[in-house]
Formats: structure tokens, C-alpha cells, sequence
């Protein structure tokens, strides 16, 4: 099977589970399936709902592959045990936000042992969406007492600190709402702009260094910004690790149209670009 089409067998598998936010760990046992059968991969689930694999790498560095576990609840009471998913020559439609990253990130993940790729990490948070927060809080766990948009990422960052895991950078896969239909791939960088924070010149050069090595493997990639995990992973790993950790966060994003309600769509071609974006990535990636 290839890379690609593993990915897609990822991403029609997991879409089909309700794991909406707060009820992530419906997507655990499939998961950690899979992590399972990976030589040499290490499972940690961190703060229950969120999980972390690692696989030791052939080459110098460790970088992170991120994505969130949680859909956006748009069946209510309703909702059937399965959720829908087709599939077409060109398109997957379903519950795309975040399975396409979900979907990317392990199908990476199963090929890193024989590839002489760094360490890699992938970390899969929960509670990244926002909207069940601010629309139907009743739809959450215990009402969605306690529960707060990127608290997943949090989690997990603050866990790479403790445990001495910080990564040369950091890379989130999610959908972008950008190309309003078309097919497009986006690049977000710049958290700071988000997050009100300063980075520092150390992290801004070497957030300038990855988005252009990016787009020098990818030159059609459209440079933007939005919110999404990976201003939670800047703005953690860099303001609680001091000046000169400087890790560089960044997002790649395939398109999705429409976007966050129900049978959400993403092109086979942006998903398939993105994957070989990342394996060059891997493949070439240099610690700073």
C-alpha cells in the first residue's frame, strides 16, 4: 500500500468515529492500534485524552508532527454510532477537520522506521475546536466544565518541557478554510501575531528558516496565517523554555470546503502534496 493511500485509509477510518471534543478517547483504541504495530514506537497518553508517539530517528534532530483528535459535534443527540464518509476519484467527504491531519501525521508515523528520517514525534491533542465551547457547551463532558480551546496542545507542550523533549521544530496539520472551495495548500507562520506575544530574533529566524525550506520543497504553497494548535506550541515551548530554546512552530494546512459543519470536503491531490512535502521535509530536515 502506498504512502498516500494509507493516509486516505486513516482518514476514512477515523472520520467515521464520533470522537467529538471532550470525547477524544474514542479515537485511542484505533490509534494506539496502530502505534502498536510501529517497531521501536513509544506511546505516552498524556493527561488522558491526548496521546504522544515517538520513533527514534536515523538521522540528527527530532521534529514534531502535530494534529487534533477532536471534531466538531454538529449532530446533537442524534448522532448515528458511524459517522459519514465518501469517498470519490478526487475528493474525501466527511468529517475532515482534523482527520485529514490525524490521517497524514500516522501514515508518516508508520513509515519513519525505514526511513532515514530524525526522531520523530506525533502529538495528538484534544479540545483544539472552539466552536462546541461557544455553541453547544451541553454537547461536551460535564458541560464543558473546565474545558478550554487548546488546552490539549498546552498539555502536551508543557509535557515535551518536563520530560527534555524539545524538538528542532514543530509542524501542525490541520485544514485551512483559505481557498474558499478550491484546491490549495497554505502555510501559516508567525504565532506571535495570534498570541500577543515577542518572539524572540532567534525564533523568528528560525521560523523564517523553516517556512522557507518549505516552500523551496514546495514553491506553490500559499503563505497566510489563522488560528489553530500551532499558536499554542509556539507560544508554550518558547515563553516557558526561555530565549534561547527558540523552536520554530509552523502549520501546514490542505484545503476544506466547507467549513466546520457537517460533510466537510478535501481534495486527494492536497492531501497526497502535503504528505510528499513532509517526507522531503524529513528526508533533508538539518538541526538549527
Amino acid at each position: 500500500m502506498t504512502l498516500t493511500e494509507r493516509c486516505l485509509q486513516i482518514i476514512g477510518d477515523t472520520a467515521r468515529i464520533p470522537s467529538f471534543s471532550s470525547f477524544e478517547e474514542r479515537l485511542h483504541p484505533y490509534l494506539l492500534d496502530a502505534a502498536e504495530k510501529i517497531p521501536g514506537c513509544e506511546i505516552t497518553v498524556v493527561a488522558e485524552r491526548n496521546l504522544l508517539f515517538y520513533v527514534p530517528g536515523k538521522r540528527p534532530g527530532l521534529v514534531a508532527l502535530t494534529a487534533h483528535l477532536d471534531k466538531i459535534d454538529h449532530f446533537g443527540p442524534d448522532c448515528p454510532a458511524e459517522l459519514p464518509f465518501t469517498r470519490t476519484e478526487t475528493e474525501l467527504q466527511g468529517q475532515m477537520d482534523n482527520t485529514a491531519g490525524i490521517g497524514i501525521t500516522m501514515s508518516l508515523l508508520e513509515q519513519a522506521p525505514q526511513q532515514q528520517w530524525p526522531g520523530l514525534l506525533v502529538l495528538l491533542s484534544e479540545m483544539e475546536e472552539s466552536k462546541g465551547l461557544r455553541e453547544h457547551p451541553e454537547r461536551l463532558r460535564d458541560a464543558g466544565k473546565g474545558l478550554t480551546s487548546g488546552m490539549g496542545a498546552e498539555r502536551l507542550a508543557r509535557h515535551l518541557i518536563d520530560e527534555a523533549l524539545l524538538p528542532d521544530a514543530v509542524i501542525t496539520v490541520d485544514t485551512t478554510p483559505l481557498f474558499r472551495g478550491e484546491p490549495g495548500c497554505a502555510l501559516y507562520t508567525g504565532h506571535w501575531e495570534f498570541t500577543k506575544t515577542d518572539p524572540t530574533p532567534k525564533e523568528q529566524a528560525r521560523t523564517l528558516a523553516l517556512a522557507d525550506r518549505l516552500t523551496e520543497l514546495d514553491p506553490l504553497l500559499y503563505r497566510g496565517n489563522n488560528t489553530n494548535d500551532y499558536l499554542t506550541y509556539g507560544k508554550v515551548l518558547n515563553e516557558e523554555t526561555g530565549p534561547e530554546t527558540a523552536v520554530p512552530s509552523v502549520a501546514l494546512e490542505p484545503a476544506i470546503f466547507p467549513y466546520h459543519q457537517r460533510d466537510e470536503r478535501v481534495f486527494i491531490a492536497d492531501i497526497d502534496r502535503i504528505l510528499g512535502l513532509l517526507a522531503s521535509y524529513l528526508g533533508t530536515h538539518q538541526p538549527f
